[in-house]
């Protein structure tokens, strides 16, 4: 009993005693989401966030209807991949490759139990989306132009020098100069604060801009969030969350399968737009379809041509000498091919 009583009091206690003060020091630095955030990842034997965790989430439903099931290639029951390919799926732990080749079904395939019904998370390619949803509120007249100030919808950032001469194109080309950290596994940065705190809102306005908007390209989750902020603030006097407003001109138009569930801030109120769309990967592949289309699906126009192509030129300002894929805005581009944003 004696040696326990030792433990306890030169071990246990004094470990305890530090548990709290480290924790009284997040609490007090605003870094309390570090907690929410070892509950979701390590505490279930993950390193970071990953593609089923939309179910520790508040979500806002996107309904399907009517839905379009894809035509399949005549060849859909010849393929196989080569050795080279299959290796990298495994290696990367693919569970949903799917091919699609002039507008039909090619290949299609699912691992580690998942089919064609399971959600997973869209990650970054809920950007390449969200940019869709500007683009669109701006043909309905709900945002003024692809190049409207981001003061009109942020005014927390009228009196900021760089961000006054920022515009809402300058965030779908991350090329805002918006001070933003892109890290995924480090637990104490504005990413992970973003994907587990509480108001997403109050976090991405209380950040500043280190520098003139127009300039670098610089990789930022942040930037798309922003953007999601302004469309947010234009939609909702018309009656749509980011949500709705997609259900309304993509989803039901594009004939999806099946719903999809957009992940929300701690707070409730807004999606986390730079990733976090949920659905299965036929559906997400509508959206690389629709892009190939110039915007039109089965002869309707769901967008414009001419935005599709300003979306998929390349940036200039992303250019980098060497680098084999640019940016335009919110997709990659690679010698004139583009695809909807893949990185996260």
């Amino acid at each position: 009993m004696a040696v326990l009583r030792i433990l306890f009091k030169w071990i246990v206690l004094p470990i305890i005693g530090l548990l709290v003060v480290i924790s009284l020091g997040l609490v007090v630095t605003g870094n309390a989401y570090i907690f929410r955030g070892l509950q979701l990842t390590y505490f279930k034997g993950e390193a970071t966030a990953n593609i089923d965790d939309y179910v520790d989430f508040d979500n806002r439903t996107i309904r399907a209807k009517d839905p379009i099931k894809w035509d399949k290639d005549p060849n859909f029951e010849q393929v196989e991949l080569t050795p080279t390919l299959q290796s990298a799926l495994d290696t990367d732990q693919t569970v949903a490759f799917a091919i699609i080749k002039n507008g039909k079904l090619l290949y299609e395939n699912y691992w580690q139990g998942y089919s064609s019904d399971s959600h997973t998370n869209s990650f970054s390619m809920a950007k390449t989306v969200t940019t869709m949803l500007y683009l669109k509120a701006v043909e309905d007249g709900y945002i003024d132009s692809i190049d409207e100030p981001i003061t009109t919808w942020l005014p927390e950032y009228a009196e900021n020098q760089y961000a006054q001469n920022c515009t809402l194109a300058d965030l779908s080309a991350m090329t805002s100069g918006y001070d933003w950290t892109e890290d995924y596994y480090f637990p104490i940065n504005p990413t992970a604060e973003s994907y587990y705190g509480h108001d997403l809102v109050k976090q991405m306005v209380n950040r500043d801009f280190k520098e003139a908007c127009g300039g670098q390209f610089e990789y930022s989750s942040g930037d798309t969030q922003m953007l999601g902020i302004a469309l947010s603030r234009a939609l909702e006097p018309h009656g749509y969350t980011i949500s709705s407003y997609l259900e309304e001109k993509f989803w039901q138009p594009l004939g999806m399968e099946g719903d999809a569930h957009w992940s929300l801030d701690g707070s409730k109120n807004i999606e986390k737009v730079y990733c976090c769309l949920n659905a299965s990967a036929l559906d997400f592949a509508k959206f690389g379809q629709l892009l190939l289309n110039g915007g039109e699906w089965q002869g309707e126009q769901l967008l414009s041509k001419a935005h599709v192509e300003w979306m998929v030129t390349p940036n200039a300002a992303a250019f980098t000498e060497g680098q084999a894929q640019v940016y335009g805005h919110s997709v990659w581009t690679v010698r004139f091919l583009f695809m909807p944003c893949l990185v996260t």
